[in-house]
């Protein structure tokens, strides 16, 4: 029997996908979780086989989990509706058993599953098409920059913390709007966390 945590944030998905999977003989849902750090306990807890995750969630997004639990026997298939290149890039790297799209058939979830437990993975031919299309255009220096506008840090603050001038640091922000092709700051970061660039 292959035991099953489900982790997803929407309610009713969250029924929806236990009910279904508890409908196949050779599978058990044994926990649901509604955040990260809920789904985290349950496997510590309960060492499941496979874990279902969505990526958004409330306290810990999916990635996060996974990649807390790259070393842990369970199994992570990352189920999300966010078909985004560097969220790919980041599963990838925490060594998840599979990334599929949430609008995918239903069999098609329990066929992954069986598949993933033989030690396969399986990853959605969208997001392998995606993956290799774009890449992060910021160099270190600027995605660093960048980070810090995020945080809500101001020029001077970002200047002293780089041990650079104000001037540097409005070239690198022109060099950022420029590159994500924005006029300002705050489409800069949305758009980068749009594409999932962040780490």
């Amino acid at each position: 029997m292959i035991r099953i945590v489900i982790a997803e944030d929407q309610r009713m998905l969250l029924g929806a996908l236990g009910s279904l999977l508890d409908l196949e003989e050779d599978m058990e849902v044994v926990g649901k979780a509604k955040n990260g750090v809920e789904a985290l306990q349950l496997i510590q807890q309960l060492k499941p086989d496979i874990c279902i995750m969505d990526i958004e969630m409330p306290q810990k997004s999916g990635l996060e989990v996974a990649e807390e639990l790259k070393d842990f026997p369970t199994k992570i298939i990352i189920l999300t509706t966010f078909a985004r290149p560097g969220y790919f890039e980041r599963a990838r790297k925490a060594k998840v058993g599979g990334y599929l799209l949430k609008d995918s058939p239903s069999e098609e979830l329990a066929n992954s599953i069986r598949i993933i437990m033989e030690g396969r993975r399986i990853y959605s031919p969208e997001l392998v098409d995606m993956a290799y299309e774009e890449e992060n255009p910021l160099t270190e220096r600027e995605t660093q920059v960048l980070s810090m506008i995020a945080e809500g840090k101001n020029t001077k603050e970002i200047a002293k913390e780089m041990y650079i001038t104000t001037g540097t640091v409005r070239n690198y922000v022109s060099l950022i709007l420029e590159k994500l092709e924005v006029s300002n700051r705050i489409e800069a970061v949305s758009r980068f966390k749009e594409k999932g660039w962040f780490k």
